[in-house]
């Protein structure tokens, strides 16, 4: 079926040969800008150890924000994204630590987010609720679950061998920044290259026109959290393994940090509009902006000022863009 969406990202202009996205482009230059400002205020920013720890901070709120991505391009929200990580986190590390093989405990937490999701994609296609509600709900009731099944005490013991492979290099590149690619790989080809993407396009940009269109207008909306439900996961067994434990507490604020990489990267939050490489651009600027903001000892709450800010930012431009649109 052939049906006419919005575009996946904002708008473009086309040269001899060459098409370039608007927003991407100011997306970059904003990169750019503060490479350039940090790199000459807070000495030994570029250097190549510290761009190496850009790109592993970035990487958890990256593999988060492509799954939120997806579910703001359909016209919905996921602010349940930290507590889902948090248990599904519990939940792999406290099998791993059982003596459970690491492979099945990966894919019981992947499980795990994936069901998370399914429930928050029921609730607003089957409920009729609005999804900053459901997913406001579920936020509390996953993070108390997860509180719950451990006590409130962290699960420690995770295996080195399940370290050793989360912190491993593949030909020269991080584990968690190679996972990163390859999901971003993904999501671009699901996007852009199947019907899915159409559906997730037209259900946000319209959606009654697209169930006019015959598009299936729940199956899409629960496909969309179900996949930010496992990259929560996917992002959670990533920390992890970094730090050998599981908190339940693990993966707060998340979810502010998702949504500002996905608007920096030209994601509308009223729906229909989403770039899976500007929400990698996104979540590079916001670690490069707390890698900075730490070299120069600015305290953490000012950095979380930051991000605020810019969240304001991006949807001010975006609402400038959709009224020249």
């Amino acid at each position: 079926m052939s049906i006419s969406t919005p575009t996946a990202s904002t708008s473009t202009h086309s040269f001899p040969g060459l098409r370039v996205n608007v927003r991407d482009f100011g997306t970059v230059v904003g990169l750019l800008l503060i490479f350039a400002v940090f790199a000459f205020i807070a000495p030994g920013f570029l250097s190549e150890r510290n761009l190496m720890n850009v790109l592993l901070q970035s990487s958890i709120n990256a593999c988060v924000a492509l799954g939120m991505t997806l579910v703001i391009i359909s016209g919905g929200i996921d602010l349940s994204v930290g507590p889902t990580a948090a248990l599904s986190a519990v939940l792999s590390a406290a099998l791993m630590v059982a003596g459970v093989p690491p492979a099945i405990a990966i894919v019981a937490g992947l499980a795990l987010g994936a069901v998370c999701g399914f429930i928050n994609g029921a609730l607003v296609a089957f409920g009729g609720l609005q999804p900053f509600i459901v997913t406001l709900g579920t936020l509390s009731t996953y993070r108390a679950l997860a509180l719950i099944s451990t006590g409130g005490n962290p699960i420690l013991g995770v295996p080195a061998g399940f370290r050793a492979v989360a912190n491993g290099y593949f030909f020269g590149i991080p584990a968690s920044v190679t996972v990163v690619i390859v999901v971003a790989l993904i999501a671009f080809i699901l996007l852009r290259k199947t019907p899915f993407g159409e559906y997730l396009l037209a259900v946000g940009g319209n959606e009654e026109a697209a169930h006019i269109a015959g598009v299936p207008i729940a199956l899409t909306k629960i496909g969309a959290y179900v996949l930010s439900g496992v990259l929560a996961a996917l992002a959670a067994l990533i920390l992890i393994g970094r730090l050998g434990a599981a908190e339940p507490i693990l993966g707060n604020l998340w979810e502010l940090d998702a949504i500002a990489a996905a608007a920096i990267g030209g994601a509308s939050l009223m729906g229909g509009k989403g770039s899976i490489s500007g929400t990698l651009l996104g979540a590079i600027i916001l670690g490069a902006m707390r890698n900075g903001l730490t070299l120069l000892n600015v305290q953490a709450f000012y950095q979380l000022l930051a991000t605020g800010l810019i969240i304001l930012f991006a949807m001010l431009v975006d609402r400038a863009t959709r009224g020249r649109s």
